[in-house]
């Protein structure tokens, strides 16, 4: 099966929620991409499809803030339909998507997540470059330097609507 990986699309919005209600255990993070664009802070999300058009897959950017200026984004929330987790999709989207955020410009992008998996395309705990999270976690909190340049230290925060719902 060919995947092709291309940014959202208005006829893509209710596929998206149910793909992300699908994925996780509750429907938390189909209504966090929900309110996310509907506020105008999803700065990219891509759609990972088949030949057909059907949305297999999502990834979203939203911007993240530092105390010092900063051009970093959060990753957050990646999902795939259950019934096509395990093939790769996950990676391809991932990919693709880190190659947009890059070439736009932007310097890191930190994530929530399973080091063993993230490890594979460049994140690194984010600790060791002195960076903490707002919700108390440090291995699973990791970032990727896409630019080079040095990292902001200290709190990385999210958009204020990851706080409305329990992820």
């Amino acid at each position: 099966m060919k995947i092709f990986i291309r940014p959202e699309q208005s006829k893509d919005i209710p596929a998206i929620h149910a793909l992300n209600a699908s994925a996780f255990p509750t429907d938390a993070e189909a209504r966090l991409v929900d309110i996310l664009r509907a506020n105008g802070k999803a700065i990219y999300s891509f759609a990972a499809v088949n030949d057909d058009d059907e949305v297999l897959g999502h990834v979203l950017y939203s911007r993240v803030t530092t105390p010092l200026p900063s051009n970093g984004l959060g990753l957050a929330p990646v999902a795939v339909k259950p019934k096509f987790q395990n093939q790769g999709i996950g990676s391809q989207l991932i990919r693709a998507s880190l190659v947009e955020v890059k070439a736009d410009g932007y310097d890191f992008v930190v994530l929530l997540g399973d080091p063993a998996y993230y490890q594979r395309f460049g994140f690194q705990a984010a600790s060791a470059f002195g960076l903490q999270n707002e919700y108390g976690v440090d291995e699973e909190f990791m970032v990727l330097n896409l630019s080079g340049r040095e990292l902001p230290r200290g709190l990385v925060r999210y958009a204020e609507e990851f706080g409305i719902f329990s992820v």
